[in-house]
């Protein structure tokens, strides 16, 4: 066994232990069946990513489930894999090809996606790799890709199992549209940003009334070409008697009908829209109900088209807008033009302002939304915050189909072939089920040479909403024995975030029920058991943490810095369940105390005394004797049954902020702070020495055991040094947790029956000493070991505080504690064993101490004079916002309060 080193080297441990996990094969997953499996399926991180503080959160609650899992006897397995994440790796390669001065169509497709499968081999593990550095154990011979040939196989089998369904359709309908990418986007693609531009109030003149006018508001004047009607409220008096008449459209000029339409806000503008059906999805609903002809102006590229008049056509749409602002200047219909703030949809990858665009797309029904909802209704899949249950459910009532291709090269390619010569875009729903004309299969038509396939993709989460089960082999048999799917399917936990909830959560739910264990009951078909959502990460000014605000840490360089350990720790400690999380740096530091502190306790153990058989909680136990037991003993063993069943409780609610409150608050106040220091008396003397001893042994198992999941590195360490484990054994895969009641068992199978009565005197005795700390602290003594305390009490705190007199001193810093029933002008504090006073009198320099308070005095009298001649003055008053005046009164009243309390102490002094 070897000697605990005098500082922790965070990078060495880390290393070393990890190297040893993966070669012994403690992550693997396999298949016990005397054992309950526990699984999880990694949120597959886009290939192009690299690790964020999001990552971080998210992949430690993962791992301590996973961790938490195995010591508790569970065949744990914690699936890793990435998504080919299909428009944001097409970006980053094209970015590249852009440096050469190419582009993919330089290539053609084959070749640039063999491109994109070399930039995958070379950069795409780099996040995972990243995991490793954290200390994730996952399985990682199971390491999944979405674009992996199985997991491909499944994809497009699904889809073509849902065209025979009936469930897939090709329609031309309003989308989210990049025209940097030239490709679709969901609504998770799509970021809303704030922009400061400028609205154009227009008028319309009626074709039958020349000289009269209809006025709209719109910040796109380049799309007036494409206008077809003018719509107003049916209920708005001012255009009742309007409503069938005509307007001349003021650019292309064109006369379009004026109609009236529910959707139009009264109160917005003049009370009248333009609409533009083929540029806003509003508008195209409208236009939809009112059988309105639909004009497209634009060019896929977001350049303008013959559509929009030969004044407009090729320019691009902001020097288009820029130039129709100008013409409608020009014929006089431009009223104004106003400055005007809104959010603007922007493609997340190419950063530039999208389209709502009329296009053909595949679109999806989505299946089984009743048994969806009733999965998460009655508790199948519970919601950790539970009220993300209701959000779910009522997406799921106004849910809308859901367009899956898209028009990249790099993903799923739609497995649908055409037949040449035949025009898409005059294909009904009959042709699409026509077999001479459309061709849909895994392997396409034998006469490859007569048919074209489809150009798209398939979205990326339309292979991903298959992560579940598809990473289990699904749908080849074969495959899924050798990987389980029938012991680790449903998996357990998903950890993810609120943000995909829509987007990914509930369409696996979906997924799961349609395609797995056909015939079974519903709980056998769902993906997971229970969804944990994490909150999000924000700086110190309430801003989600990005790398175009410049405000989020690396994590390599937390953990460089502060340890794997310090950064789990510390993360997990401020993030309570489900809420954003405030990133303190100073609390990862706090991780790495805590660290620091764990290492110090061990290996003062360790010098403390001889390292006896500590291989099992009955071997230690065995050691005790409970006829030496005193009151500390009883204390710090009920202290320890106390907070393993609260991280028990906290486990089963996942609430992993409060377990590690709970462990902190333990092993740093309980352990270190009162009893290793209560124990050092103990040490010198050979009748109390091994059972101590034994007691911090005990104490030290159970402790690494229950903060092992949170902290894996250091407690492994530890776990070995103090010979916790045998030889070619592992902490993470060979320990079993024993909880609160087991303990309990052990020891009392010993002969040892814990006192609550002493060990809630013990707390009191804490809690007095912590209270004579602070009133020390209150009057600048806290680091003076020669004050003076006096006690007005009654007989029986009396005999307990005499009982402890020694220790009290010791861990008070006080040369004496007498009892006296009369002191007068002494600061005091009330404690459950009476009232405490401290007797500055005989602590300090009663002269110097006169001088320094009648100055302190002074000065806060100054401040207050100020403050009430602020309060007092009549213009400071009336101007001032309330939460100002708020706090300058709160301030009068604290500065009152000190000067009162001074001025006590300065009289206690005589």
């Amino acid at each position: 066994m070897a000697d605990i080193t005098k500082s922790y080297e965070s990078r060495d441990v880390e290393q070393k232990w990890y190297a040893a996990w993966q070669q012994a094969g403690c992550f693997a997953g396999k298949v016990l069946p005397d054992r309950p499996a526990y699984s999880i399926a990694i949120p597959p991180p886009n290939v192009t990513g690299v690790l964020t503080m999001g990552h971080v959160l998210n992949n430690t609650i993962q791992d301590i489930l996973v961790r938490r899992a195995r010591l508790e006897g569970k065949s744990a397995m914690w699936l890793p894999g990435t998504d080919h994440a299909g428009i944001a790796t097409q970006t980053v390669v094209e970015r590249q090809l852009r440096k050469e001065k190419k582009t993919r169509h330089d290539f053609g497709r084959e070749k640039f996606i063999e491109k994109v499968w070399e930039w995958k081999e070379e950069k795409g593990g780099i996040i995972l790799e990243q995991l490793r550095r954290l200390g994730a154990s996952c399985d990682w011979d199971r390491t999944q890709f979405t674009m992996d040939p199985h997991y491909s196989q499944a994809v497009l089998g699904v889809f073509v199992e849902l065209f025979k369904r009936g469930n897939i359709y090709r329609g031309k309908r309003m989308v989210n549209w990049c025209p940097s990418s030239l490709t679709a986007l969901s609504d998770e693609e799509v970021i809303m940003k704030p922009v400061n531009g400028t609205i154009y109030r227009v008028r319309y003149e009626l074709t039958d009334t020349p000289g009269q006018f209809i006025e709209v508001k719109t910040t796109r004047p380049e799309t007036i070409p494409g206008d077809v009607a003018i719509a107003v409220h049916p209920d708005d008096p001012r255009y009742t008697a309007l409503i069938g008449k005509t307007v001349w459209r003021p650019l292309n000029r064109a006369a379009i009908p004026i109609i009236a339409d529910a959707a139009v806000d009264k109160e917005f503008g003049s009370g009248a829209l333009k609409i533009t059906p083929a540029h806003d999805k509003v508008d195209f609903e409208v236009g939809t109900r009112h059988k309105l002809p639909i004009i497209d102006v634009l060019n896929a590229d977001g350049s303008l088209n013959a559509e929009a008049g030969p004044e407009l056509a090729g320019m691009d749409r902001f020097a288009g807008r820029k130039r129709a602002a100008e013409l409608l200047k020009e014929s006089g219909n431009l009223v104004a033009e106003e400055p005007y703030a809104n959010n603007v949809g922007y493609s997340e990858r190419a950063d530039v302002p999208i389209e709502p665009r009329l296009t053909w797309q595949w679109w999806l029904r989505y299946p089984r939304i009743e048994e969806a909802k009733t999965a998460v209704r009655d508790g199948h899949i519970k919601f950790h915050p539970e009220r993300w249950s209701k959000v779910y459910l009522h997406w799921l009532e106004n849910i809308q189909d859901w367009c899956i291709s898209r028009q990249l090269w790099w993903g799923h390619r739609i497995p649908v072939w055409y037949r040449k010569g035949i025009d898409k875009e005059t294909l009904t729903e009959a042709d699409l089920r026509d077999p001479t004309k459309i061709h849909i299969s895994l392997n396409g038509p034998a006469d490859a040479e007569n048919w074209t396939q489809e150009n798209d993709v398939l979205d990326t989460w339309a292979s991903s909403w298959l992560w579940p089960f598809a990473t289990l082999g699904w749908p080849d048999e074969e495959k899924m024995r050798a990987a389980g799917y029938d012991y680790f399917y449903p998996t357990n936990t998903l950890v993810t975030g609120p943000d995909i909830i829509f987007f990914w959560v509930a369409r696996m739910i979906m997924a799961g029920l349609e395609f797995t264990h056909e015939g079974e009951p519903l709980e056998k078909r769902i993906p997971f058991k229970d969804v944990y959502f994490t909150g999000i990460i924000r700086d110190q000014q309430g801003r989600k943490m990005s790398k175009s605000l410049g405000n989020s840490p690396d994590p390599l360089d937390l953990i460089n810095s502060y340890g794997a350990d310090g950064l789990r720790f510390g993360i997990i400690s401020i993030a309570p369940a489900g809420q954003d999380i405030r990133f303190q740096e100073d609390r990862i530091e706090g991780g790495k105390n805590f660290c620091n502190k764990l290492w110090n306790a061990c290996r003062f153990r360790q010098m403390s005394g001889e390292m006896s058989d500590n291989s099992s909680t009955a071997a230690i136990s065995a050691r005790l004797d409970g006829d030496k037991f005193d009151a500390d003993d009883h204390a710090i063993l009920e202290r320890l049954l106390v907070t393993t069943r609260e991280v028990d409780r906290c486990f089963a609610n996942f609430e992993f902020s409060g377990a590690v409150q709970a462990l902190y608050g333990f092993f740093w106040n309980d352990f270190c702070d009162w009893y290793v220091e209560v124990s050092k008396s103990k040490l010198l003397s050979p009748e109390t020495k091994p059972n101590c001893l034994a007691i911090q042994d005990l104490v030290l198992r159970q402790t690494l055991l229950l903060l092992h999941p949170f902290i894996p590195f250091i407690t492994e360490e530890l776990w070995a040094l103090l010979g916790y484990g045998a030889p070619g054994t592992f902490l993470m895969r060979d320990a079993r947790i024993e909880d609160a009641s087991h303990c309990m068992l052990t020891i009392g199978a010993m002969g040892v029956r814990l006192d609550q009565r002493q060990a809630s005197t013990v707390a009191s005795v804490k809690a007095f000493v912590s209270q004579a700390r602070a009133l020390k602290a209150d009057h600048n003594l806290a680091s003076r070991r020669d004050v003076r305390f006096l006690v007005k009490t009654n007989d029986a705190a009396w005999a307990i505080l005499e009982a402890s007199l020694a220790k009290l001193m010791r861990m008070a810093g006080a040369t004496e504690i007498v009892r006296q029933d009369v002191v007068e002008g002494a600061p005091a504090v009330v404690t459950t064993l009476g009232t405490l006073y401290l007797d500055l009198a005989s602590t300090v320099d009663a002269a110097a101490e006169k001088v320094r308070l009648i100055k302190e005095i002074e000065a806060i009298a100054k401040h207050i004079a100020g403050t009430e001649a602020r309060l007092g003055n009549e213009a400071f008053v009336s101007k001032a916002p309330p939460a100002v005046l708020e706090g300058a009164r709160k301030q009068l009243a604290e500065q009152k309060a000190k000067q009162a309390e001074l001025t006590r102490l300065r009289a206690a002094l005589g």
